[in-house]
């Protein structure tokens, strides 16, 4: 590389004394690369090919559905690149910057070898043109040298690259005038809709669409922008304009001067009927070439976007850049990957290929323009707007097109997007940008709430959502793991704490106790209210959350030896009776605990309605210990034992328990019952009205094992 960067010294003009790179204006940096790819191979070897196919309003339909496309998309990026700082890599930057690293990762990588492959597919275009001139040459040859020069071109400076790019304009301007003047005498009649002898609709659409994918080639400079703000949305909508009226122009030319056999058969048919049909060829040579020289010098920016947040291997050596801000070894990788392409490559395979990346970054891009234009944050506020179908319509095109051209393609694209998804998360990657996947979320919760809030609450979708006190984060000695049980995997726990002073410890000391449910995808919030009297404060918690959508439907305590807060639990009881919630109180066994964390037994009283919440959490404890459930009752006098059985068959039948859960209807009185009762690990109790904080306390002794004693509200049902 050291010839090159002597050659780059004598043709590249030094950076100002400053040392700050010289950036790129409108003109210069997006309209004038992206016009230049848009007018490439396709529409110089591929456009006649369509047109004889499709007829000539076969093929403005086709242009139109694919500008359809590329607008919508142009217009969406205009709009958020008038309302975030856009960084270095064009989509990357936008889409890493509303949906995070991950996403931005997932399809800036397929976004990067998209565009790799459309400088190998360019220069296979340049290598069929050279070859009509030259029909003795080496194809891989030609294809190798075109390569060389390109690379030495983009290694150089991307300065340079655009200083060709401005003498090729003038080419290409003049080859296309040459075919507008073409000496041949009008068609006596044009064929308005073809027969698609070649290919079906979609097939032909697949292989046309990469020549209006040159929109990003201006934003993949984003970084080597002077104000990317202004730049990308004149300069995209610019270009996608006036390449609409040229792709429009020249296809009513073709189809008005040349026959359709000849526009399917002969892919040089613009030359034969050109003026001048050497400044065609040029203009081929031309095109492609500088189509081939937007994707060189933009693919490696994208590269180095992608190093720079860690998103890719070898990171480190990918972000480096020369004193003139020059991404040197993505450059020299980028390079590598065309190469082999075009040695291994095939002009339409790679056009289907490119199609379908290309449509995938479009749809993330416009996507991400909806979410944030249907989010109605003040954040949002572009200079430049766009209603939100549009937006819409581009993301939805995009995924319809996909399916419709190629579905088993498009099913493996968005697994590969996916696997590299989750491979980036677990890398744990962090941005100082910070993005908005949270808002969305909570954007999705604030309307399904405002949905939820308009339906009543039905026992059918009942789920666990304890309430749990904590007189001290620092000293509480209930147990998180039961707590576990009852709420896993889809229940949620509000935690609080009341204190009069050191909240801040408290709120941490909180947060530390509460952080091993947490870490296991349960939904936990938690809270530190400051007031002098415990009870005081956790009374206006209660209050507070009973006008909520997503309130608490359990409140959980537990129960000691030590009596000292009898009054307290007592009082919380009445009131959570009173708010409709309903109540579970543990009393976990001083030596034994839970045991293995396997049986469970269910006390049911004959004709009480207060069962349907003990059984629910038996159900839901059951289902995380996956051990045995046991349902017992008690006949005082023994002779009313057959139809107890039936009565806990018929309700194990209509709550539908599972198949092994065992029946014991135990004779005598309660306290004699409690004793012949099975071991278990856990015994749940339905809460009589009268039944004092004493009564509970001497029922673990004789079961052996902790005791759950469970409230009803009245708004659970475990037959439903």
């Amino acid at each position: 590389m050291k010839l090159f960067d002597e050659l780059r010294e004598r043709l590249v003009p030094p950076a100002p004394a400053t040392g700050t790179p010289k950036l790129f204006g409108t003109f210069g940096g997006v309209f004038t690369p992206d016009v230049l790819t848009i007018l490439g191979v396709i529409m110089y070897l591929r456009l006649g090919w369509v047109v004889g196919n499709a007829g000539f309003i076969g093929a403005v339909a086709i242009i139109l559905l694919a500008k359809i496309v590329t607008i919508c998309t142009g217009l969406a990026m205009s709009s958020i690149t008038t309302n975030i700082k856009i960084g270095a890599g064009g989509a990357y930057s936008i889409i890493t910057k509303s949906l995070g690293l991950e996403a931005g990762g997932s399809v800036g990588i397929p976004f990067y070898i998209s565009q790799t492959l459309s400088a190998a597919l360019y220069i296979i275009g340049f290598t069929e043109g050279w070859l009509q001139l030259f029909p003795d040459h080496s194809p891989r040859l030609v294809a190798s040298t075109a390569w060389v020069s390109l690379f030495f071109i983009s290694y150089l400076s991307a300065h340079f690259a655009i200083k060709i790019q401005y003498i090729i304009m003038v080419i290409i301007g003049v080859s296309l005038i040459s075919f507008m003047m073409t000496p041949t005498q009008p068609a006596a009649q044009i064929v308005y809709v073809g027969n698609f002898e070649d290919a079906g609709f979609w097939q032909v659409f697949a292989i046309f669409f990469p020549a209006v994918t040159g929109i990003m080639a201006g934003a993949n400079m984003s970084g080597d922008l002077k104000d990317p703000r202004t730049a990308i949305p004149v300069g995209t909508l610019s270009a996608i304009a006036v390449t609409l009226v040229i792709y429009i122009g020249l296809a009513y030319l073709l189809a008005l001067y040349v026959d359709p056999e000849t526009l399917r058969n002969n892919q040089m048919a613009m030359v034969e009927y050109a003026l001048w049909a050497k400044w065609v060829v040029l203009g081929i040579l031309a095109a492609t070439f500088s189509s081939a020289l937007g994707s060189m010098v933009g693919a490696p920016r994208v590269l180095q976007a992608l190093a720079e947040q860690r998103t890719v291997p070898f990171h480190a050596t990918f972000a480096a850049k020369s004193a003139n801000n020059e991404p040197r070894n993505a450059i020299i990788f980028t390079g590598a990957i065309v190469i082999v392409a075009v040695l291994l490559g095939n002009l339409n395979a790679l056009a289907t290929l490119i199609t379908m990346f290309f449509l995938i970054t479009y749809g993330v891009l416009n996507l991400v323009v909806f979410i944030q234009q249907s989010m109605n944050i003040i954040s949002y506020r572009p200079t430049f707007k766009v209603p939100r179908f549009v937006s819409f319509i581009g993301a939805i095109s995009c995924l319809f097109i996909m399916f419709l051209i190629n579905p088993i393609f498009s099913i493996v694209a968005f697994i590969v997007i996916t696997i590299l998804y989750v491979w980036l998360a677990r890398k744990k990657l962090e941005s100082d940008d910070g993005d908005i996947r949270g808002g969305i979320f909570l954007v999705l919760a604030e309307r399904a709430s405002r949905l939820a809030s308009k339906f009543p609450r039905h026992q059918v979708s009942w789920k666990p959502h304890l309430l749990l006190p904590i007189d001290d984060p620092r000293v509480w000695s209930g147990s998180l793991l039961f707590i576990r049980s009852i709420t896993y995997p889809s229940g949620s726990i509000f935690a609080f704490t009341v204190t009069k002073d050191d909240v801040e410890n408290t709120e941490r000391d909180l947060e530390e106790l509460l952080s091993p449910l947490s870490h296991d995808n349960i939904l936990v919030s938690s809270t530190v209210i400051e007031d002098n009297e415990f009870l005081h404060g956790a009374r206006l918690v209660m209050q507070t959350l009973k006008g909520q959508t997503l309130r608490p439907n359990i409140l959980f305590m537990s129960l000691s030896a030590n009596r000292s807060n009898d009054e307290t639990i007592g009082q919380l009881i009445s009131a959570a009776e009173r708010y409709k919630m309903g109540r579970a109180v543990l009393y976990q066994h001083d030596r034994i605990g839970f045991g293995i964390q396997q049986d469970v037994n269910l006390w049911l009283r004959d004709e009480s309605p207060n069962w349907h919440l003990a059984m629910l959490i038996a159900l839901h404890i059951h289902l995380n210990w996956d051990g045995k459930l046991n349902l017992i009752t008690v006949s005082g006098n023994g002779k009313d034992t057959e139809r107890l059985y039936k009565f806990l068959e018929r309700l194990s039948d209509q709550a539908r328990l599972p198949s092994t859960t065992e029946f014991f209807v135990l004779e005598g009185n309660f306290f004699k019952a409690l004793q012949a009762a099975p071991r278990a690990d856990i015994n749940i109790l339905g809460m009589a009205g009268d039944a004092s904080l004493d009564f509970m306390r001497s029922i673990p002794e004789p079961l052996r094992s902790s005791c759950l004693f469970v409230g009803d509200s009245g708004e659970e049902s475990a037959l439903v």
